[in-house]
């Protein structure tokens, strides 16, 4: 399985520095902001970059085997009362999407609940119910990784195909921050107390259930975590591996993506082992508070717009790195030239 990845454009990119640096301004002086016009440039291949208008946030609902590990402070049920929330429009993310003119759409991917009352749509992209409790079994079925890659790649060309601009990639799951440690640690040959953290705050005690649960999990998985489909396979989950076609399919597509938090750093690493060069076409939106991001970004090469101490997923942090980079395009299309002085 290979994919053509295209090169954001390097020319653009170049002029852009150029052009902030002709601005009416000390050189320099607007410091991230200038590097993200940059790279927005070399995404669209313009200067000034087009605007973000149409920005869409998809939620991945499903649940995690491990969860009964007492590796949460909430129980599995709130993953299928969560989805309702979404669909009600009053979650976290509905809030702060709403602020910047985002939308939200949420997919359920692997909710081990009956959602046979909320709209068919929801349940388009079903992939199974739950994943296997990781630490004592193989997350996916065979196969099942990769029908769920192809299902977020599906998605994200239905995004696109609409007229998205901008997608940022949500989660919700309990159990998630468990599963995107196991994966960091398998793919980065990882200790699991490096990347346990306190999730949805549980105490020292759930953390050090959280920990055993992992180091269980990545004795079990073995070698096998030096491919990126068994690592799903073993110790993801049908979100996880949805996610990472989703973020494959539009680095293919050539269309920006802001990560959001610690679930969909984990998967963007296994997405760039599938599809090298993929992280080209990535920013992270935030910062979060569980390590296992820390160490996912770094080896993405990705530095976080924003530093906010958030921990709530959904993409509830990316939303809030939108206006940033709004303004990042603004500077280059509203700003004087000094040469007009």
């Amino acid at each position: 399985m290979t994919f053509e990845i295209p090169e954001p454009d390097e020319r653009a990119r170049s002029a852009a520095r150029e052009r902030l640096d002709g601005l009416v301004k000390p050189l320099g002086s607007l410091g991230r902001l200038e590097e993200l016009a940059a790279w927005l440039c070399a995404a669209h291949g313009a200067v000034p970059p087009r605007p973000l208008d149409d920005v869409r946030v998809v939620v991945f609902a499903g649940d995690h085997g491990v969860a009964a590990s007492g590796v949460s402070a909430y129980p599995r049920e709130i993953t299928a009362a969560m989805v309702r929330v979404f669909l009600a429009g009053t979650s976290g993310v509905n809030v702060l999407a709403e602020q910047v003119g985002a939308r939200v759409r949420v997919l359920d991917i692997a909710v081990d609940g009956d959602l046979s009352d909320v709209p068919a749509e929801v349940r388009a992209h079903r992939v199974r119910a739950g994943s296997g409790a990781i630490d004592r079994s193989d997350a996916l079925g065979p196969d099942e990784a990769r029908r769920a890659f192809d299902t977020g790649r599906a998605i994200a060309d239905e995004e696109l195909d609409s007229g998205a601009d901008l997608l940022i990639p949500g989660d919700m799951g309990i159990g998630n921050t468990t599963v995107a440690a196991a994966l960091v640690a398998g793919a980065l040959g990882l200790p699991a107390d490096d990347v346990v953290g306190t999730g949805t705050g549980v105490d020292e005690a759930g953390r050090a259930r959280k920990v055993t649960v992992v180091a269980a999990a990545l004795a079990r998985a073995g070698a096998r975590v030096s491919d990126p489909f068994d690592l799903l396979t073993a110790l993801g989950s049908a979100c996880a591996a949805a996610t990472a076609g989703f973020l494959v399919r539009s680095a293919e597509r050539g269309v920006p993506v802001l990560l959001d938090g610690v679930f969909s750093g984990a998967a963007a690493l296994v997405a760039r082992e599938i599809a090298p060069g993929a992280q080209r076409w990535w920013l992270a939106g935030h910062r979060s508070t569980e390590p296992s991001q820390a160490y996912a970004l770094k080896a993405l090469g990705l530095e976080p717009i924003l530093d906010l101490g958030l921990r709530l997923g959904e993409g509830s942090g990316a939303v809030q790195a939108v206006p940033v980079l709004r303004n990042a395009r603004a500077v280059l299309a509203g700003m004087g030239s000094l040469a007009d002085l």
